[in-house]
Order: structure tokens, then sequence, then C-alpha cells
């Protein structure tokens, strides 16, 4: 059933708390999902966005519940991705005529995917649709995080429809921002952008800039997965800002894969290392083999220096790390500095090919590589808690 927000604004969108991967098994979603879609009623009807295909029969059957759908009168597609499209095949098929409104690049997009030729209108940024007493204005947002993504501002309201922008994977009946555990949301938050955003974080800060120079109030941000941003909303934008500009913490990160323990060894020593030579800041480790990648991927985003160490396996590295890396590499972090060890029996090769494979995703290696025969005895530790020593001293 829906959710009144506002006099005129209801949710209609669908919880997923059994959601444990996301894009198909790309991203982990532990915390569950929401897929939300907002009913905005004045003297005309708008739907925006749907659910994700599975609950698409449900989400309709919900729907009518709320209004006859015959009312609906125009569809509003702020992205054309299966989460938020899903549902229009149910939908469109109970009002096949209703104009669905959404950008150039959503229509190849929703064409694309569902082989329908359904009643379209384009609409570019400036473009309004009045509603009766209420406008809501669009404004384009491409890669936030797709070509075909755009915004809605509903005056009135003063609410921001985001979509994917300022969103998280999190499951809640509560809703709103200011009711939810708050470090929870955080944690969601960031790892949000650092898995998805970080690529466009140019394209996001330019298109921040440009929704501010509107100087409209805001008292609500309506993103399509997660809370509804009702107190501070402004909070959520401003962390967006700050992780867009070449995010970091004092933290470093340890992220290593291991056969038979030896690198294991040789990373719990350069951590001691570290922590003996920082003053206190925090040292994090990660088995690449054993811990979610997306948040190890969060832990790399928020670090101002990372090491990654592998041993020798068929003159490279093991998999999981050589998978991560290369997730990494697309995501473009910047201003991470970076070093890199592991054992060896035979060959060796590990180091550089790890060395090479960090230097491509835009680490500045800033100390030669360690590498250590076997499975490390204490002489070798302690080169490895002096390697720790010096790496920083260099940061």
């Amino acid at each position: 059933m829906g959710r009144k927000i506002t006099d005129s604004v209801t949710w209609v969108g669908k919880i997923d708390w059994e959601l444990k991967k996301f894009h198909g098994e790309d991203y982990s979603t532990h915390r569950g999902s929401s897929y939300n879609s907002y009913l905005i009623k004045d003297e005309k009807t708008a739907l925006i966005d749907t659910v994700w295909a599975p609950f698409a029969e449900e989400f309709v059957e919900d729907l009518k519940k709320v209004i006859d759908l015959a009312e609906i009168d125009y569809v509003i597609a702020n992205h054309g991705e299966i989460d938020h499209s899903g549902g229009l095949v149910a939908l469109m098929r109970e009002i096949p005529n209703t104009p669905i409104y959404c950008t150039e690049n959503a229509i190849k997009s929703l064409k694309g995917q569902f082989h329908e030729d359904w009643n379209f209108v384009t609409v570019k940024t400036g473009d309004t649709l009045s509603l009766g007493k209420k406008t809501l204005t669009f404004v384009e947002a491409p890669m936030l995080h797709w070509p075909d993504s755009m915004f809605e501002y509903l005056d009135g309201d003063a609410i921001l429809f985001s979509n994917d922008a300022f969103g998280q994977h999190y499951a809640t009946e509560l809703l709103y921002n200011d009711l939810v555990d708050q470090a929870e949301l955080y944690q969601e938050a960031i790892k949000y952008y650092a898995n998805i955003l970080t690529p466009f974080s140019r394209l996001v800060v330019r298109k921040i800039e440009e929704v501010l120079s509107f100087n409209l109030p805001l008292n609500m941000i309506c993103p399509s997965h997660g809370v509804i941003w009702r107190k501070d909303p402004v909070q959520i934008v401003e962390n967006y800002m700050k992780w867009a500009n070449n995010y970091q913490e004092d933290q470093v990160t340890i992220v290593y894969d291991t056969m038979w323990e030896g690198t294991r060894k040789m990373a719990e020593a350069i951590a001691e290392g570290i922590g003996r030579a920082s003053n206190g800041t925090p040292v994090k480790l990660y088995n690449a083999g054993k811990i979610d990648k997306n948040d190890i991927v969060t832990e790399i985003f928020k670090s101002k220096a990372v090491l990654f160490g592998s041993p020798t396996v068929n003159k490279g590295i093991l998999a999981p790390l050589s998978g991560m890396l290369h997730e990494v590499k697309g995501l473009a972090f910047k201003n991470k500095k970076a070093a890199v060890f592991g054992t060896y029996g035979w060959s060796g090769e590990s180091i550089d090919v790890l060395g090479k494979m960090v230097e491509e995703a835009g680490f500045e290696i800033i100390q030669p590589g360690l590498k250590k025969l076997w499975s490390p005895d204490d002489l070798s530790l302690n080169d490895c808690r002096e390697f720790g020593k010096a790496f920083a001293s260099k940061l």
C-alpha cells in the first residue's frame, strides 16, 4: 500500500528485504534494498518510476489499491535500468496510451529492453510538466549513473526526485533518513557512491553545482533506492561533493590474498610496522579471497594509502585480487598511494605483475615491492615490519 509523503506525493514502491546481490552478482546488498516509486496527485496525476521486474505484477496490484490506473495521466521514467523500469510492461498493459516522459537516451534503453513502442515523450533540462497547481521541472543527469538518467523538481513541495543519485541499497520500513540507524545509513551511502558513482565524480560535481545554481528551496530528496532525505536533505549533497573530490580519510588498508598463509603473515607484520610508525592511523586488513568485494572497495575508497599482496601463482597473482584490481581500475580512484608485497616458492613474478596492475589502476607506488621466499621466518617478518614503518613514513 502507498505511504503519504506530502499531501500530494505518495510512496508506492517495494521494499526488498531478501536482496543480497544486485547487478547480477556484482554488488552486495547486505541490508537489502528498496525500489522507490512515487505517485503525485494534483489536477493531473504523475507516476515516477516503477520497480524491479520480479515485483512488477505485485506493484501494479498494489498501485490499484491507491489509485484507479486510468487516472494516471503521465508516467515518468527517470532511468531505463530494470530495477526502476521493470514494472513498466505490466503497468502499460493496463494503460497502454499513457505518455511516458523520459530522456532521448532512455527511449533507446527502454525500447532496447522491452521492444515496445509506447507513447514516449522526450524531455530535456528545463522542460516542465504542469500538474495543475504544481509543476515538475526536468533536469538531465547523464552518467549519474547511466547516460539516460534524469531528475525532477516538484515546486510547492520542494522535492527533488533524484533517481539513483543520493540513494543507498538499504531496506527499511521507516522510510526517512532521520528515523534509521545513522551509522548504517552512512555506511550504505558511502558504499553506494564508492562502488557505483566514483567514475563519474567530475560529472557529479558539475550536476550538483548546476542544480544548486537554480537557488531552489529543498525540503526533501527522494531517490530511487533507500531512504528519503527529509531532515537536512542537503547533508547528502554535501557528502557527495566531498566524496567526489578525490576523497580520503586517515586510513591505510592492506588487501591481500594468500595460498599457504605466508602472504597473510607478511600482511599482518606490515600492518604491525605501520601501526608502530603512524601515530594512530587506523590500519585495516582484508583477505580478497574471503571478504566481500564491495566492502573492500569501499575501504579502498576511504583510504589515503593501500598495500596489495599476493603470492606468485602461474607467474601471476591469485584470481580474487586480480579481479578486484580490474574493478578498482574502472572506478578510477584518485590521490592514493600504494605498495605491493608477496611470497613465492619458485619464480616470484607476483610483485612485478601486481605492481603493474596497481599502477594501471591509478595508484602512486611510493616504495619498491617486498617479496619473501616460502613462508616468512622471524627475520623475514621483521623485514616486513620495517617495510611497514618505511611506508608509514612516506605518507
